[in-house]
């Protein structure tokens, strides 16, 4: 039987605006810089939070917050998400409303995280029920996902200023997205692959990202069932405990053909010949 999915607006906003500058040598120029925009989520009519965002794929970012923060347990459960740019409003219309939304909302926790800045508290009291398939990723694999993240067309070569999240199977990318927060990135990865027809499950799936690895990006990977997760940054040492306790595989520093796995190395198959091979 197919699935119920949400109705959604397409309300998607310029990612750069130009804006004029002037350089060392006292010349004017115009620069593109990114586009950030605060987008405030309402729950049946219900405010949330706000968001801080590029505008790139609002409702797919709004799904995955619901997504990432447990709110809402399948994509059934929401019946539409309509974003209107001009009052900076995402309005989410439940099938049956959110039960205890009061108090599963009520205790913050202050993150590290650029776009946010704090998740709900309940996430971490769950990451005991999380179970990942059993991915793994061989060393040229990695190696293809990050020349692929090289190679890569982005408002960060245009504008900087932003990160970048991409989720792929095997060595192949499926989605890559950017925002002004590494977190609005995972989560509009998440609501995007809520969304796929048939349901898009978890195994072979790996996830970038050019920011560091904190304990929330490191919960919300391990959330959508992706155990392998690869960045061109470092990893915090909440991000390390809890990716060794749910069974995550984190390799940070990976640029070229350096990389550090800091867990979960029983999922990478070695190939160090690799790292010293002719190009």
């Amino acid at each position: 039987m197919k699935r119920a999915l949400p109705q959604l607006s397409a309300a998607a906003a310029p990612l750069t605006r130009e804006v004029e500058t002037v350089d060392e040598h006292g010349q004017r120029s115009v620069t593109p810089i990114p586009a950030e925009r605060p987008l405030t989520v309402y729950v049946d009519k219900r405010e949330l939070v706000t968001l801080m965002t590029l505008g790139a794929h609002p409702e797919w970012l709004v799904l995955g917050y619901l997504r990432n923060q447990r709110l809402v347990r399948s994509v059934e459960d929401v019946e539409s998400i309509t974003v209107d740019w001009e009052v900076g409003a995402a309005a989410v219309r439940t099938r049956a409303g959110i039960q205890d939304i009061e108090a599963r909302t009520a205790r913050r926790v202050v993150t590290t995280g650029c776009g946010q800045g704090s998740v709900f508290g309940g996430l971490m009291d769950e990451i005991e029920q999380l179970h990942l398939p059993p991915t793994r990723i061989t060393q040229a694999e990695l190696y293809a996902i990050v020349n692929a993240i090289r190679l890569q067309e982005s408002t960060y070569k245009s504008a900087g200023s932003v990160h970048a999240c991409a989720l792929f199977e095997r060595e192949r990318l499926l989605l890559f997205v950017e925002d002004v927060g590494r977190h609005n990135a995972i989560d509009t990865i998440a609501g995007w692959m809520w969304l796929q027809e048939p349901p898009m499950g978890p195994q072979d799936k790996i996830f970038y990202t050019t920011g560091r690895l904190t304990s929330e990006m490191v919960i919300k990977s391990a959330q959508m069932g992706v155990p392998i997760v690869i960045s061109r940054s470092g990893i915090t040492q909440m991000g390390l405990e809890v990716a060794q306790k749910v069974g995550v595989c984190t390799i940070g520093r990976a640029t070229n053909r350096h990389f550090l796995c800091y867990s979960g190395a029983g999922r990478l198959e070695w190939q160090p010949a690799l790292a010293t091979a002719p190009r």
